[in-house]
């Protein structure tokens, strides 16, 4: 061959050993991966492990047959509802845990007035756990001379002794009339009439010393919702309206200007309502009283 001629090589591509890089060289054949029974080993470990779960299962649920509810545990309440209330659910007791309907168990736990809501769950030891979210007495009422307790839902509830802590505490509500029934034989207040006291209560509450001297909210319609202080029957008018925050702190002021000065009974009735400006009316002096009885 001359010298600086062009040689092209074409390689036997069919001889055993060789295969053709993109880049021209040479290199080995992959070696061909071999195909043996492998498959068969897999599927009969696949059949061994499903076996194994199935036979597991079976054991499992033979096992949950036989556990029955040992005990129920409620949390959430006190420790005296809670025993009384648990009293209360030991027919369940000695039943097959598995057995054991969630959804009936707790329609019984609902029409506990006191109970709000309730998660239940069951464990595999026989424990039945009963998480009770209690209402929140918010107010006091009475209705047909028994004393009952107002929820932050508007639910009316008998008081309990368990909640004698917070009732001396709550304020005490009347006029309320608009009831409606629910669920489980409860009554619950209108909405109207417990928006008013919801935002009441929420005001007061940020008072200086308001708070201290409120005893009684008289709820009532066409605006003249009304509360009572301590040492003095005069009706204090904060309508039905809102803003309670700004009329609960004229009264304070009014209370220290002029009811300190002037001594508890003198007026009738002290309005609130208005923006800047407090009406008055005087009480009636008994011997004015006892005149226009003359008439």
């Amino acid at each position: 061959m001359a010298e600086g001629e062009r040689k092209d090589y074409y390689p036997d591509t069919a001889s055993p050993g060789y295969s053709e890089r993109g880049d021209g060289g040479e290199m080995p054949n992959d070696p061909v991966p071999a195909h043996g029974g492998n498959w068969k080993a897999r599927i009969f470990i696949l059949f061994v492990v499903l076996a194994g779960l199935a036979a597991l299962a079976s054991y499992s649920s033979r096992w949950k047959k036989d556990v029955v509810v040992r005990d129920i545990v409620v949390e959430g309440v006190s420790s005296a509802v809670a025993k009384d209330f648990a009293s209360g659910m030991k027919i369940y007791k000695g039943r097959s845990l598995d057995e054991l309907d969630l959804a009936e168990l707790k329609a019984r736990v609902m029409r506990f007035a006191f109970v709000r809501d309730a998660v239940i769950s069951k464990e595999l030891n026989g424990i039945v756990r009963i998480k009770v979210m209690e209402r929140v007495p918010l107010a006091l009422t009475v209705m047909h001379g028994e004393i009952m307790a107002v929820d932050t839902e508007g639910f009316l509830l008998p008081a309990k002794k368990e909640w004698s802590v917070q009732l001396p505490k709550l304020l005490s509500v009347s006029g309320i009339s608009r009831l409606k029934a629910v669920e489980n034989g409860l009554q619950q207040l209108d909405r109207r009439d417990l928006e008013v006291l919801q935002q009441f209560l929420s005001a007061l509450s940020e008072t200086s010393y308001a708070r201290l001297l409120i005893r009684e909210l008289h709820v009532e319609g066409c605006n003249m919702t009304c509360f009572i202080a301590v040492q003095a029957p005069t009706r204090f008018i904060v309508g039905n309206e809102g803003n309670f925050k700004e009329k609960l702190k004229k009264f304070e002021i009014f209370w220290q200007k002029v009811v300190s000065k002037k001594g508890f009974g003198s007026y009738e009735s002290v309005d609130l309502r208005f923006t800047d400006r407090i009406f008055t009316i005087d009480a009636l002096l008994p011997q004015v009283i006892q005149d226009s009885t003359k008439l």
